[in-house]
């Protein structure tokens, strides 16, 4: 799997998982193999899973489940969760994932917020902290504040940390969702709508070289529609659109399965298509882009006809990828969901009617998690590749 390894720093720094060392127990979940007995440890939740059933799930033969499990447990990710009957023979034991044998930070940075959150490895929130601080306060400020909130965070709930992260033996690193759009691979932002400035700025390395430890960078519609995505959404294989407007208006893409991130990692750029050619003016310097036209109408108090403009922008994305669904998200929806919700909807609807599709109108709801969403799909960069659900 290698998906911890993969979150460089950018300084060569490792990650702890188990309350180790740091990078001392990477060997327990580097492989393809054991991040699959990881997905499944963690699918099963308190009852457990028996060495039997994880077999028969990946299809590894029992020798080898009995080597990954042996060596979960050395390294303190599993734990035995009693026994269970069997049809012949002694009872079978049952084993379980520990959830606090590893965490992850995730931050969502936002043009006028910050929020982090630390998540152990069910994903559950063990720590948050927010502040009033964006991109706006500028490339030279932003840094130095995320590393203060995200030391604070681990420290206040871990008990552990310090000027450097790199003695939370059990924190696998540090996931970041800002804006796009930006180049993923290498955490650099590009051109945020509204803040040039911050075009070229190595992200990653910066808060890497701060913290001490893994750090991965990615557009906070991505990191939502992530984070979703290992949460249940969409099924195995299949395809939704998270919608998420705030401050602006993007978009996250799950197609097979997968986040759709694009050759150059550009996909999701979806508040930025024009649908009226003489509309107002644009931040990215265009003209009737779908953003500009939300936003506008959500200034003037029109929350309705705003939706009905994000659900064109909605409509013209689901007839282009014939997704699954459409999930609303970010604080101005947050602020009237139902109106969100049903002015996208009738969009949609009016459209099916139209074209006379198959099984009806793509559904239309808000995204769970609220407006932890972001944050906690920014853990989940760092978590997922773990348990073979996501690559960093």
């Amino acid at each position: 799997m290698g998906g911890v390894n993969r979150a460089s720093t950018g300084t060569g720094a490792g990650a702890g998982i188990g309350g180790g060392a740091v990078g001392a127990n990477l060997g327990a979940v580097r492989s393809h193999n054991t991040a699959l007995v990881l997905g499944l440890l963690r699918d099963a939740g308190a009852e457990g899973i028996s060495r039997l059933e994880l077999a028969e799930r990946t299809g590894l033969t029992p020798q080898a489940v009995s080597k990954i499990t042996a060596r979960l447990r050395e390294e303190g990710l599993a734990a035995q969760a009693g026994r269970r009957a069997s049809t012949g023979g002694k009872p079978r034991t049952v084993l379980r994932l520990v959830p606090e044998a590893g965490h992850a930070v995730g931050v969502h940075l936002d043009r006028d917020e910050l929020r982090v959150v630390l998540v152990d490895l069910d994903g559950a929130v063990v720590g948050e902290r927010r502040a009033g601080l964006g991109l706006g306060a500028g490339a030279d400020a932003v840094p130095a504040v995320v590393a203060d909130t995200v030391e604070t965070v681990v420290r206040e709930s871990l008990g552990r940390g310090g000027a450097r992260l790199s003695g939370a033996g059990t924190l696998l690193g540090v996931g970041v969702a800002v804006p796009g759009p930006l180049d993923h691979a290498r955490g650099v932002l590009h051109r945020v709508t509204g803040f040039p400035e911050w075009d070229g700025f190595p992200l990653r390395d910066a808060l890497a070289e701060r913290l001490g430890v893994p750090v991965v960078v990615d557009k906070d519609t991505n990191a939502a529609a992530l984070g979703l995505s290992v949460g249940g959404e969409g099924g195995a294989g299949g395809s939704f659109a998270y919608l998420h407007l705030g401050t602006g208006l993007g978009a996250g893409l799950v197609i097979g399965g997968r986040v759709h991130r694009g050759a150059r990692t550009g996909a999701g750029e979806f508040g930025h298509q024009v649908v009226q050619l003489d509309g107002p003016l644009c931040e990215c310097g265009d003209r009737g882009c779908v953003e500009a036209l939300c936003l506008d109408a959500v200034r003037r108090g029109e929350t309705a006809r705003a939706a009905r403009v994000l659900g064109v922008g909605a409509a013209n994305l689901a007839g282009l990828l014939d997704i699954d669904a459409v999930l609303l998200g970010g604080r101005t929806v947050a602020g009237a969901p139902e109106v969100f919700v049903r002015g996208v909807a009738e969009v949609l609807d009016a459209r099916a009617r139209r074209e006379g599709a198959t099984g009806g109108a793509v559904p239309v709801r808000c995204a769970p998690r609220g407006e932890r969403v972001v944050a906690e799909g920014a853990a989940q960069l760092l978590l997922a590749p773990v348990f073979g659900r996501g690559e960093a």
